[in-house]
């Protein structure tokens, strides 16, 4: 497949010298490398969206206990908390994100933004962004292609795998998407839109990947949560033109060279972290002799 851009400064050039938005240029790349229509790309779109609100919708209502046990419905909790930390929108973004990931540890559908264990992320910012602010699905679609760019770049120059980066390569780039996402759709130019992102990478830098028994589901549903909050707080600094001072290519190449640098352990073998605590190595010994259980019984 064909580079969409090699920097987050050519597609800015690009787009300044074509006087076209950001989100165009990804449209076309789209067309060109899918070889569909700009109306089927919409229809994508629009189907893209609407499995992330469903998602939302499924995991706030429908009974989300993982096989393991470690997850159990944890969005719904937050939702009826009768305890806001900060607002009800907070709240329910908290809700929304636990909710959408929880139904990938549920074996539910989801969209993979960019990937599976980063799924509850984009749906719970874009959710509650367009609920209080009434922004059109028009809109919303145009941001879900900007956020494609972000990760198509990001993938090529610090990977967007666990397995290659760590957490902060997964959730990390999600938080970055949803950070330019949330930028674009309120307005900011395509500095302030790099700006988030550039901010987001940094507060994410040097996350390990460390999921209990090898499942993603602790500690990352309860990290989709959290890189919402972030990419929330990075568009705020953003948009009120506060810098991050260093660049976005090189932010995104510094998470690329942390992720090279980091040790094995830390990159999804379920080794290291918080899956090597007394606790993370229980639940890894139960979880594996109930597989072994289910498979013996199979058998009979």
């Amino acid at each position: 497949m064909a580079v969409l851009f090699e920097t987050f400064l050519e597609w800015k050039e690009y787009c300044d010298k074509k006087k076209v938005p950001l989100f165009q240029p990804v449209l076309d790349y789209e067309i060109r490398e899918k070889e569909r229509t700009q109306e089927e790309i919409e229809d994508a779109l629009e189907k893209a969206y609407f499995v992330m609100r469903d998602a939302v919708k499924t995991g706030l209502n429908e009974d989300m206990t993982s096989r393991s046990g470690m997850i159990e419905n944890g969005g719904k909790k937050v939702k009826k908390s009768p305890i806001n930390v900060l607002s009800e929108e907070f709240k329910l973004l908290i809700a929304r994100a636990l909710a959408a990931k929880e139904v990938n540890s549920c074996m539910g559908r989801v969209v993979a933004a960019p990937t599976a264990g980063a799924s509850g992320i984009l749906p719970g910012v874009l959710v509650t962004l367009q609920e209080i602010h009434n922004i059109p699905d028009k809109k919303i679609h145009e941001a879900l292609l900007i956020s494609a760019g972000i990760a198509l770049i990001m993938e090529k120059k610090s990977g967007i795998a666990g397995a290659v980066g760590g957490c902060q390569a997964e959730t990390g780039t999600a938080a970055a998407m949803a950070a330019g996402a949330i930028t674009f759709c309120l307005g900011g130019s395509i500095d302030i839109i790099f700006n988030a992102v550039a901010i987001t990478t940094q507060c994410m830098l040097g996350l390990v990947c460390d999921p209990v028994a090898g499942l993603v589901e602790v500690p990352c549903v309860v990290r989709n949560a959290s890189a919402a909050a972030i990419a929330n707080s990075s568009s705020q600094i953003a948009l009120a033109n506060v810098s991050g001072v260093i660049p976005v290519d090189e932010c995104v190449d510094a998470m690329g060279e942390v992720g090279q640098s980091m040790e094995d352990r830390y990159k999804e073998t379920a080794m290291g972290g918080l899956a090597a605590t007394p606790t993370g190595k229980a639940i890894s010994k139960r979880v594996l002799i109930s597989d072994i259980d289910i498979i013996d019984s199979s058998d009979e």
